[in-house]
């Protein structure tokens, strides 16, 4: 999970300029192209009506002819800001139509805090930590994102929706799965935390017979070497439920794939972009 243990210290720069991120992932894809060009994508702020009120949220479409899959990109703990907005274009460059929320459209609108975040402030700490509690009602926010999602011109919803999330959202990702099996083909969980497999009946894990979706679950080290049995008991929970699923450490830290922190990796997190759109590939179909 998102806490002080695992996020000591972590600087979550909301200022992350376009060149800074292409750069950073670039360096890390041997200068591979990493965001789409602007011209490729058009992005649209959206507001959009959940059970719970309006939320605001990032919508990127590809400008070129065709229609193209659905993905929900569920942020993590720091909420939508520059980092996810360019992963959400770099997404939609290779051909997906990605709508990125704010989590936590109950209490504020995004940013949700100005300016670089410091985990590791306990000032800062216990806002975010209110924000997420706010937070009741996961599948109703994804049946309503998913809908306007549904909604757009170039969707094709012939072919199933891709849903992904990072830190406390990878359990938002399997939720929502749950929510609209028919719908969700695939769920990504980057370092999700150990609240993926809990003792409480409402654990994510629980989740997974109701889905009908291949799974890609990245770990972080210190996630798992916090818990190292929780890798297992979810590939036991996956070859139960006979669904396909990945479930794989990485030699990385909590908050490695965002831009922007202290534990960002840049290789490690390209290695998992790979795996997310090899994923994309075979079961959004």
């Amino acid at each position: 999970m998102c806490d002080e243990f695992i996020h000591h210290g972590l600087i979550e720069d909301t200022r992350l300029t376009r060149r800074a991120f292409g750069l950073m992932a670039a360096a890390a894809a041997g200068a591979a192209s990493a965001a789409a060009p602007k011209s490729a994508v058009t992005e649209q702020d959206v507001m959009i009506r959940t059970p719970d009120g309006t939320a605001d949220a990032a919508l990127f479409t590809p400008r070129k002819a065709g229609r193209f899959p659905a993905v929900l990109m569920w942020p993590d703990i720091m909420g939508l800001r520059p980092a996810f907005r360019e992963m959400g274009r770099r997404l939609a460059g290779d051909g997906y139509i990605v709508l990125v929320p704010n989590p936590f459209y109950r209490s504020k609108k995004a940013p949700v805090i100005e300016g670089p975040i410091d985990f590791s402030n306990p000032a800062q700490r216990e806002v975010l930590q209110g924000y997420r509690k706010a937070i009741n009602n996961v599948p109703g926010d994804a049946t309503a994102f998913i809908a306007f999602l549904d909604k757009q011109a170039k969707t094709d919803k012939r072919r199933k929706a891709g849903v992904q999330g990072y830190c406390m959202s990878g359990a938002f990702a399997f939720e929502a799965a749950a929510a609209l099996p028919e719908r969700i083909g695939a769920v990504a969980s980057f370092h999700g935390g150990n609240g993926l497999v809990t003792k409480e009946p409402t654990s994510p894990h629980l989740l997974i017979p109701k889905t009908e979706a291949t799974f890609l679950v990245a770990h972080a080290q210190n996630d798992d070497a916090q818990n190292p049995q929780m890798k297992d008991q979810l590939k036991a929970a996956f070859a139960a439920a006979n669904r396909k699923a990945t479930v794989e450490v990485y030699p990385a830290d909590h908050g490695w794939c965002v831009p922007g922190g202290k534990a960002y990796n840049a290789v490690e997190a390209e290695r998992a972009w790979g795996e997310l759109l090899k994923l994309y590939r075979l079961a959004l179909v």
